[in-house]
C-alpha cells in the first residue's frame, strides 16, 4: 500500500489539475458563446444565398454557370482540412484526420497513388499531421484563427478559386466539424468546387419575374460570393465546434478528477486508520509486556 505521504501528494496533484480543467472549461464556455453568436448570425445569410443561387442556377444552362460550375473529371483533388490550433478538445481533431485518411484510402485512392491529391490545412493540428508528407501537404493557413474575419477568409477562398480556375484542381472538398450544440459536432465532407448546379424542375414559376441584370449575370456574380461564404461558414462552424468540444472535454476531465480525489481520500483515510490501529496495537502490546 502506498504511504500516506504519497497518497497526500497525489491528492494535491489531482486537485491542482482539477482547478486547471475547471478554469479551461469556463474559458471555453465564454468563447463558445461568442463563437455560437457568430455562426448563428451567419447561417441564415449563407442558407438564403444558397437558396437564391440554387433557384437561379436551376433555370440556367450549365455552360452559363461560369468557370466555378465547370464539372471536370476528378483527376486532381484539393482537400481543405479545418481543425483547431490547440488540443485538449477530445476527438475533435482526430476525427477530421481520420476522415481525410479514409477519403485517401477509398474515394480518392487512385488520385492519391498518382500524387494528385493535396491537403490545405486550416488549423495547426492538421498542419502538424499532414506536413510529415511533403507530397501531400500544400501548406497551411493557421493564422486565420488569430483574426477570424470574412476579409481574411476571403483571401484564402480567392487563392483556392484561382487554383481551380487555372486547372490546378478539378475538385475541392471541405472537411470540418459542423456545430450543433456544445456536446454534438457533426463531421461534414462538402464539395466546395465545382459549385453544384440545382436540378431543373418541371413546374413553372407562379409569377413571371423580371431580372435586372439577366439571370446569367446574377449567377456569375453570386457563385464566387457563395464559395467564399461557404468556406467562411465552415470555418465559423469549426471554430464554435472546437470550443464546444473543449468545454465538454474539460467538463468530463473535471468530473473524473473529482471522482479520483474521492477515491484517493478514501484510500488515504484507510491507510491513516490502519497506521493509527497499528500504533495502538504496538502501545497495547508494549504495555502488556511491561505488566508481564
Amino acid at each position: 500500500m502506498a504511504s500516506l505521504k504519497e497518497v497526500r501528494g497525489r491528492i494535491v496533484s489531482v486537485s491542482s489539475t482539477q482547478q486547471i480543467t475547471k478554469a479551461m472549461k469556463m474559458v471555453s464556455a465564454a468563447k463558445l458563446r461568442r463563437a455560437t453568436d457568430a455562426i448563428v448570425q451567419m447561417r441564415p445569410y449563407a442558407e438564403k444565398l444558397r437558396e437564391v443561387l440554387s433557384n437561379l442556377s436551376g433555370s440556367v444552362e450549365s455552360s452559363e454557370g461560369g468557370v466555378y460550375s465547370d464539372v471536370r473529371p476528378a483527376k486532381k483533388i484539393l482537400i481543405i482540412a479545418i481543425t483547431s490550433n490547440r488540443g485538449l478538445c477530445g476527438a475533435f481533431n482526430a476525427n477530421i484526420i481520420r476522415t481525410i485518411n479514409k477519403l485517401l484510402a477509398d474515394k480518392y485512392n487512385a488520385q492519391y497513388l498518382a500524387g494528385n491529391v493535396k491537403v490545405l490545412s486550416i488549423g495547426r493540428k492538421a498542419a502538424e499531421y499532414f506536413s510529415k508528407n511533403s507530397e501531400l501537404s500544400v501548406g497551411n493557413r493557421n493564422t486565420l484563427f488569430a483574426d477570424l474575419t470574412f476579409a481574411n477568409t476571403e483571401v484564402v477562398a480567392e487563392e483556392v478559386m484561382k487554383a481551380f480556375r487555372e486547372g490546378e484542381y478539378d475538385r475541392v472538398e471541405l472537411v470540418y466539424n459542423q456545430f450543433k450544440n456544445a456536446v454534438v459536432q457533426i463531421l461534414q465532407v462538402e464539395q466546395l468546387l465545382p459549385v453544384a448546379q440545382a436540378k431543373k424542375e418541371a413546374k413553372t414559376l407562379a409569377a413571371d419575374y423580371i431580372f435586372e441584370p439577366s439571370k446569367e449575370e446574377i449567377v456569375l456574380e453570386l457563385i464566387p460570393k457563395s464559395v467564399k461564404i461557404q468556406l467562411y461558414k465552415a470555418i465559423l462552424d469549426s471554430h464554435a465546434s472546437e470550443h464546444g468540444a473543449r468545454m465538454t472535454a474539460m467538463s468530463k476531465a473535471t468530473d473524473n478528477a473529482q471522482e479520483l480525489i474521492k477515491a484517493l481520500k478514501l484510500k488515504y483515510n484507510k491507510a491513516r486508520q490502519a497506521a493509527i490501529t497499528k500504533e495502538i496495537l504496538e502501545i497495547v502490546g508494549g504495555a502488556e509486556a511491561l505488566n508481564g
